[in-house]
């Protein structure tokens, strides 16, 4: 055992002098700890075992005794269990502690065992294959505890409510060196889904069980409550979702896992009322009797109807626009079946539209739909004016990669006029999309892509003024190393094909510049130009975008960037427009807030500020 050793009266005679003034003029101290003779990790260890010992509360003897307890007690979690310990000097500020840490124990005897269901459910099995002792290890608490838990929360979640140790044993042997461990888990039966039952819906319960990610009779994981509940949440028919395991019949009867369960134990049965326990061993017994296979959950499902009425209210500014106000109206249900209409009114100085969508939800709701809209444009910014009016239709798929695609018929009449010339033109064209967007977390994405990809056709032969093929495409990411370093990257392309671009209105036309495009230059002043010098718009497109953002302080970042880009009437064009700039980004409560100075390379006295509000995507 370890050597105890007596203070030096010295340091007995400073100490009873420095501690009252210390405590006099500071107040209650923690040790601080100088450690030597033991490993990194094992020190820090020490450290953090001394860290809340509060001196005042101890008697110079006692505080020595704790000081002694808290340091073998995290030592021994590395198998040090017979450390020498010397206490060299002790102030009212620091103690010294010189340290023999002696032999470590090994284990000498492993046994652990699964039993019941679970010891054919693979992630328990994957639990034990990752566990990292084996006999003639030195023994180490952290994975021995880690397991324990591992088979606790294992089996809450996926269902073995029965679950228990029957054995959990660590015998060691300081003397010996040597450590015998025994872990034997008893899982009890696998309970199941029962039936659900749904309370309080306005929408037609067919329509919410085709959403739910299980069937009775399936095996119990609470993964599936969780989900089932974001995705009744995602619908946007209710304003309050709850689904919860009915804890019934064997369930209420059990008593709480040992230690008291965890968070979602105690989530699952808050509603729940009181109910007298027993223990297992008795409710096994009448289990036995009465109801052998009483292992079905039936599932509650308790929701509240979402507003049929909401209204949303946006001011915002960018210097693309200057002051912009939007106004939001959306009916999240109108019918039983779950069809939503949304109406949204844009203004700004340079542009006014109104839109709408009536969604109709299909078998799947979150991902299949068809979609009515219809605008109403009005835009007057440079050499650009038009009112466009239009309808589209469309079929909507979401697939399990998250990817998007949508088959539309597009139908517009544009009066327009570009660059001096006129135009009023009626556009009948299929199209299709496929789009992705991934972000996390939403508000300021630190990982996150967005991807897009458009193709578009008209033809005379049905009506339409104009032939065309039109393809566009988009590429965006956002990636963050460590926590302080943040990068982002863009491309966009575009491109026609069409011996009719007279007719094209603006809204088909390409143009770049601006607060997402090529900062340096002014919102869409990039164009190939008429005659008159006037923006006419391009047949292609190419923009790109580099921008690299540090953490300054809390949600505050800088950024540096480079764009480059133009629009253009044939691919390879001779000198694409660069601009170089370094800007700010605060992290507001409404959203990020940027502020960018950018200098256009081919105007070297040229400098233009971009500001904007709200998320890259």
């Amino acid at each position: 055992m370890g050597r105890q050793r007596r203070w030096t009266s010295a340091t007995e005679r400073a100490f009873c002098i420095a501690l009252p003034l210390f405590c006099v003029s500071y107040g209650a101290f923690a040790v601080d700890a100088t450690i030597t003779g033991v490993p990194g990790a094992v020190e820090r260890n020490i450290q953090a075992y001394l860290q809340n010992v509060d001196a005042e509360q101890y008697t110079e003897v006692r505080l020595e005794g704790e000081v002694r307890r808290r340091t073998q007690e995290a030592m021994r979690v590395f198998g040090y269990y017979e450390p020498d310990i010397t206490l060299e000097r002790a102030t009212a500020e620091r103690v010294w502690l010189e340290i023999d840490p002696g032999p470590q124990v090994k284990i000498e005897t492993l046994s652990i065992n699964v039993e019941g269901d679970a010891s054919n459910d693979a992630p328990f099995q994957d639990a034990l294959d990752a566990f990292p002792l084996k006999v003639g290890d030195v023994l180490r608490h952290a994975p021995w505890d880690r397991l324990r838990s591992q088979f606790t929360g294992l089996a809450i979640e996926r269902g073995y409510f029965d679950w228990g140790f029957t054995d959990r044993r660590m015998e060691v042997r300081p003397y010996l060196q040597s450590a015998r461990l025994y872990m034997d888990f008893n899982s009890g039966p696998r309970y199941q889904f029962g039936r659900s039952f749904i309370t309080g819906s306005h929408i037609e319960l067919d329509r919410l069980r085709r959403i739910q990610p299980f069937e009775a009779g399936d095996p119990y994981l609470a993964e599936d409550l969780v989900r089932y509940n974001q995705r009744l949440s995602e619908t946007g028919w209710f304003s309050s979702v709850s689904v919860r395991p009915r804890l019934e019949t064997a369930q209420e009867l059990v008593i709480a896992p040992p230690g008291g369960g965890d968070a979602w134990w105690s989530e699952a049965t808050a509603s729940q009322p009181e109910r007298p326990r027993v223990s297992m061993a008795a409710l096994a017994s009448a289990l036995s009797i009465n109801n052998p296979d009483n292992t079905r959950l039936p599932i509650d499902v308790s929701l509240e109807p979402a507003d049929r009425h909401q209204f949303e209210v946006g001011i915002g500014y960018a210097t693309d626009v200057g002051p912009r106000l939007r106004f939001g109206w959306q009916q999240p249900w109108i019918n039983q079946y779950g069809h939503s209409l949304n109406h949204d009114l844009y203004l700004s100085a340079p542009e006014q539209r109104f839109t709408g969508v009536y969604n109709i939800p299909l078998e799947d709701p979150l991902r299949d739909s068809y979609r009515l809209q219809y605008g109403v444009r009005n835009l007057d910014d440079n050499d650009t004016e038009l009112l466009e009016a239009s309808v589209e239709v469309a079929r909507r798929w979401q697939f399990d990669n998250d990817w998007v695609q949508s088959l539309y018929l597009r139908t517009s009449y544009v009066d327009f006029e570009q660059g001096g010339e006129a135009e009023q033109v009626w556009l009948l064209y299929p199209g299709v999309q496929w789009s992705r967007t991934r972000t996390r977390p939403q508000r300021f994405p630190l990982w996150g892509d967005r991807q897009q990809l458009s193709v578009e056709y008209s033809d005379t032969a049905w009506g339409s003024d104009a032939q065309f093929a039109r393809l566009t495409g988009d590429t965006e990411w956002i990636r963050t190393i460590g926590d302080d370093n943040r990068f982002l990257a863009r491309l966009s392309l575009g491109a026609i094909e069409t011996d009719d671009f007279d007719k094209l209105p603006p809204s088909l036309r390409f143009f770049a510049g601006g607060d997402r495009s090529v900062r340096g230059y002014s919102f869409e002043s990039l164009s190939p130009r008429n005659e008159q010098g006037r923006l006419r718009g391009g047949q292609q497109m190419l923009t790109s975008t580099l921008e690299y953002q540090r953490r300054v302080s809390g949600d505050w970042w800088g950024a540096t960037f480079v764009d480059t880009g133009d629009a253009f009437d044939n691919w390879g064009p001779n000198d694409l427009k660069t601009g170089a700039g370094a800007g700010v980004r605060w992290i507001s409560p409404v959203g990020p807030i940027r502020f960018d100075v950018a200098h256009p390379f081919d105007h070297e006295d040229d400098w233009r500020l971009h500001f904007s509000i709200g998320p890259e995507f």
